[in-house]
């Protein structure tokens, strides 16, 4: 028998900040190069924000130098900002790897005590995504980091996050020129997803999503080869983790090979769902990063006739 799990319903959406907002900036994954940090909290101030950083954004692990300090003290950063009444949103410094690490050492229930604040952050912060929408039920927003490259040069991902924290209602419907259907359609559904590698590492742990039922899943991904994305998305196929998705757009897909043959293996592997595909979104890894909010009713549009593919959300990504 066939058990039917319910459509994922929407998340609670933080507040939009205001000039003189409070933002935490934290390290959840890889070590951040301290020179871009400074460059990146310029630019918050800028934005008429005041950051605040975590005391542990610029450690290295002592003996694993790919984590941005031990597990604990990462996670510490995270835990202190959520739990700090006077902090409006929590900013991602970077990604890399390490945040699969952290998403047990959490106090799941006093972060929900704490209430929805605006989360942003991108690649390996996708576990981070998943657990906030999962185990604490608040809406998310997936986009740039502060010390990144296209965030510190990228005009338009500037703008964008810009409008994401300030305006939300002004980018409600979303998508680069260069967006295309890779599969025709339209669908409805719940945003959710991120990078297509630590989507397949979180699916099957506990508490990880048991399908996608009425999602919309966003997926990108980067330094993957063709046959690594096979591998990443068949896991997703066989995990049941892709049942009962609604439509999927893609993202940029960053150095993993020539992109006819990374497009062949998106065809085959997600083509088979029978629901609407857009590729190159313009969200991601990319030259440009656009702010998708997860958690919030969109509507996919992927016209047969090569109109403008676009993500439109229902709600402001902010109250």
């Amino acid at each position: 028998m066939t058990v039917r799990t319910p459509p994922l319903a929407p998340l609670t959406r933080p507040a939009r900040l205001r000039p003189g907002a409070r933002v935490a900036v934290v390290a959840p994954s890889g070590p951040v190069p301290a020179d871009r940090l400074e460059a990146g909290l310029d630019l918050l101030r800028a934005w008429g924000l005041e950051p605040l950083v975590g005391r542990h954004v610029l450690d290295v692990h002592p003996r694993l130098s790919h984590l941005a300090g031990t597990d604990e003290n990462r996670a510490r950063d995270l835990q202190e900002a959520w739990c700090d009444p006077s902090v409006d949103a929590v900013l991602c410094a970077r990604g890399g790897y390490g945040a699969h690490r952290t998403v047990d050492l959490l106090d799941w229930s006093a972060i929900r005590a704490a209430g929805p604040k605006v989360f942003v952050g991108y690649s390996d912060i996708t576990v981070l995504h998943e657990a906030l929408a999962l185990r604490a039920g608040f809406s998310t927003l997936h986009g740039p980091m502060v010390a990144t490259e296209v965030f510190l040069k990228d005009t338009a991902t500037q703008d964008a996050l810009r409008a994401t924290l300030f305006a939300p209602e002004s980018v409600r419907t979303l998508g680069l020129d260069g967006a295309a259907a890779l599969v025709p359609g339209r669908a409805r559904g719940l945003t959710y997803g991120g990078c297509a590698g630590l989507l397949a590492a979180d699916a099957g742990t506990p508490g990880a999503r048991a399908s996608a039922h009425g999602g919309l899943l966003m997926v990108e991904d980067v330094t993957e080869e063709p046959y690594r994305l096979d591998g990443i998305l068949t896991r997703l196929l066989r995990t049941g983790a892709l049942d009962g998705v609604a439509g999927i757009a893609c993202g940029s897909w960053e150095g993993c090979g020539p992109y006819p043959a990374v497009r062949a293996v998106l065809a085959d592997r997600l083509g088979q769902l029978g629901v609407p595909v857009v590729e190159e979104l313009g969200f991601g890894h990319g030259p440009t990063a656009l702010t998708i909010p997860f958690g919030v009713p969109a509507v996919l549009d992927a016209p047969a006739d090569g109109g403008r593919c676009t993500l439109t959300t229902e709600v402001p990504a902010l109250t």
